[in-house]
């Protein structure tokens, strides 16, 4: 039951993943943002990327770091959290 559930977040962690590389490589193209299915990529990663927005380097800076940090910050959990209950 246990190895399910950890199946199930480790899923769900590779989909939020993807789902910020996505939202990082369409923030090239911002005349894209209108498309429902791109607001509902906003939607659901935008509470993932702003707790990491507060530790911008600089505020002069135009690179938004805060997907990277995420994408480190959940693959850690996937790798020391959730894998070991396999």
């Amino acid at each position: 039951m246990i190895s399910l559930i950890a199946q199930v977040i480790d899923k769900v962690i590779t989909i939020l993943i993807f789902a910020i590389l996505i939202r990082a490589f369409l923030s090239f193209l911002p005349q894209i943002k209108s498309n429902k299915l791109i607001l509902l990529l906003y939607d659901v990663t935008d509470p993932l990327l702003k707790p990491f927005r507060r530790f911008q380097i600089g505020r002069a800076m135009l690179i938004d770091f805060s997907p990277i940090i995420a994408i480190i910050v959940l693959s850690l959990i996937q790798i020391w959290i959730v894998r070991p209950f396999f």
